[in-house]
């Protein structure tokens, strides 16, 4: 059964419009915790933020999710194929660890 989002969440008429009919698996829950309680968090270039989270309903995939300048109005929401890619990319290894003598 799907979860019930309980506090409305603001959105743009592109997200009602477009991004809702695109990709409707995309829970409004799914998108609320990912605002509230965000893995990585990005300020773009215009203004709106990018946020990701995993998902563990969804096989633990990312999820972005943009908001406008505000950080609570939704604009966009699709899963995110690359993110885990660049993360483990991005971060440091573990230092080398020297042979037994």
């Amino acid at each position: 059964m799907p979860i019930r989002c309980l506090v409305r969440v603001k959105t743009t008429a592109y997200f009602r419009d477009v991004v809702r009919q695109k990709h409707p698996g995309i829970e409004m829950a799914w998108i609320q915790r990912v605002i509230a309680e965000p893995l990585e968090e990005r300020r773009q270039a215009d203004g709106r933020y990018a946020l990701w989270g995993l998902v563990p309903e969804a096989q633990n995939r990312a999820l972005r999710v943009i908001t406008l300048e505000d950080r609570e109005t939704v604009h966009n929401a699709f899963f995110d194929r690359g993110f885990l890619k660049v993360r483990t990319r991005s971060q440091p290894s573990a230092p080398a660890v020297p042979p037994a003598p």
